[in-house]
């Protein structure tokens, strides 16, 4: 079946990108901002190293717990009201963070805020599979998600001239106060259905619908998603990569400026340096799996390239480990987690691939798996260096979930959707 002509881009369309940039930079801006307030919340509040892992780790875990449920809600009501909701929920929770007085306020504050931010990314992936065809999702999954590269960038030195001006509490304040405008936006003006947007015209509608019919509420399969291997590949395959993911948006600063010994300023660049550097992985990445997938096949596109990202990041990891100097360290990192980015935009299509009717489900059970990594990543840092003193032994651990990770990539096949694909969506050349 030949595709439809392309449509001249509208504005329309860009739109829809630009508040999926937005949004996933919004949300990494709250994340970070208290991995860079840490050591003044440790030292105002007299928490210990393992508290505020558990900190940290709180928000994973409400996170992991609530994610499958809102995904699948975005499926059932749409991504419009779903994410309205998600994001005044976490920026209130972030605002909250300000007013903590101990461990016991903030651990909840912190596990509310997870429960509230869970489901954002997955109903971002629904909405980019209303609004684009199959071909087009690598590259936007590479926008959006360099909008929260983007946001990982910012967020410690901006935190860290919050801090340094009103203090860590006040900060929290004026992070949170950006999603509540973000969220009065997206419902104001984004449609669920393209078709029901008075700004889109029917040509691009057609272009939009290429793959099949409109989008809408399908039944969930849940015995063929349980039973397929896919879905078990991609869990551990993304449980690696928010292993190693957090982190960077937890111990990064810490480990920068209390262990490498950079001042304030050079460890808030040096913070911002790997999501930079994953922000442009993170566009390339989405280009060459759609290439490479047009190319040579699913396989090639989404697997290997995602195998050899893999294994390259916990090559650098180790090399990390083995320089003398703290620069060297720093860049190494960087160029680690850029690695692991330049796989992320196949990893968020291959969901798509194989499930394509119910993207909030699947993407929200990849995401589930690597927030349970994000999890545990935090707190195996913080009991190691803990008892060892050491900081080597959690990067080898990291490299080794990373390979780990690579292996899995392998187990993936995203030529075996879970329910029959339509002949239109077979056609040579549609990728995602």
């Amino acid at each position: 079946m030949r595709a439809p002509t392309p449509a001249p881009q509208s504005r329309v369309r860009t739109r829809v990108l630009g508040f999926a940039f937005s949004l996933t930079a919004i949300t990494y801006l709250d994340r970070i901002c208290i991995s860079a307030a840490a050591p003044y919340m440790m030292r105002d509040l007299g928490l210990t190293m393992l508290e505020m892992s558990a900190v940290f780790s709180a928000f994973t875990l409400s996170y992991s717990l609530f994610e499958i449920p809102s995904g699948w809600l975005g499926d059932v009501i749409g991504p419009r009201r779903v994410l309205m909701r998600i994001v005044v929920w976490w920026s209130a929770f972030t605002m909250a963070t300000g007013l903590v007085q101990g461990f016991r306020s903030l651990l909840l504050v912190r596990f509310l805020f997870g429960a509230g931010e869970a489901g954002a990314f997955p109903n971002l992936a629904r909405s980019l599979s209303h609004w684009f065809p199959t071909r087009e999702r690598g590259r936007a999954n590479g926008v959006m998600l360099l909008g929260s590269r983007v946001g990982g960038m910012l967020s410690a030195p901006l935190a860290l001239f919050c801090i340094t001006q009103w203090g860590w509490r006040f900060a929290f304040v004026i992070f949170g106060s950006v999603g509540m405008v973000w969220a009065a936006a997206w419902y104001a003006w984004y449609r669920d259905r393209p078709q029901d947007h008075p700004a889109i015209t029917p040509e691009e509608v057609a272009w939009i619908q290429q793959d099949g019919g409109a989008p809408g509420h399908h039944a969930t399969p849940w015995a063929a998603l349980i039973r397929s291997r896919n879905l078990y590949a991609i869990g551990l395959m993304y449980f690696a990569f928010g292993y190693g993911l957090y982190f960077y948006f937890t111990w990064l600063p810490t480990y920068l400026i209390s262990v490498l010994g950079f001042s304030t300023l050079a460890g808030g660049a040096f913070a911002a340096l790997p999501f930079l550097l994953a922000g442009i992985a993170d566009v390339a990445g989405g280009w060459c799996t759609d290439y490479l997938s047009r190319v040579h096949g699913l396989r090639v596109g989404r697997c290997y390239l995602g195998c050899a990202s893999f294994v390259t990041c916990a090559a650098l990891l180790l090399v990390s480990t083995a320089v003398g100097s703290p620069v060297a360290k720093a860049v190494l990192l960087a160029l680690a987690l850029a690695s692991a980015d330049f796989a992320l935009s196949a990893a968020w299509a291959v969901s798509l691939d194989i499930a394509p009717n119910h993207a909030g489900v699947i993407t929200g059970w990849m995401n589930t798996l690597g927030n349970l990594g994000g999890l545990v990543g935090p707190l195996v840092v913080g009991v190691v260096v803990a008892r060892s003193a050491s900081w080597t032994i959690p990067f080898h651990i990291t490299a080794a979930l990373y390979v780990i990770g690579g292996l899995a990539w392998l187990a993936i096949d995203p030529t075996r959707p879970v329910e029959p694909v339509p002949v239109s969506r077979a056609a040579p050349g549609v990728v995602g």
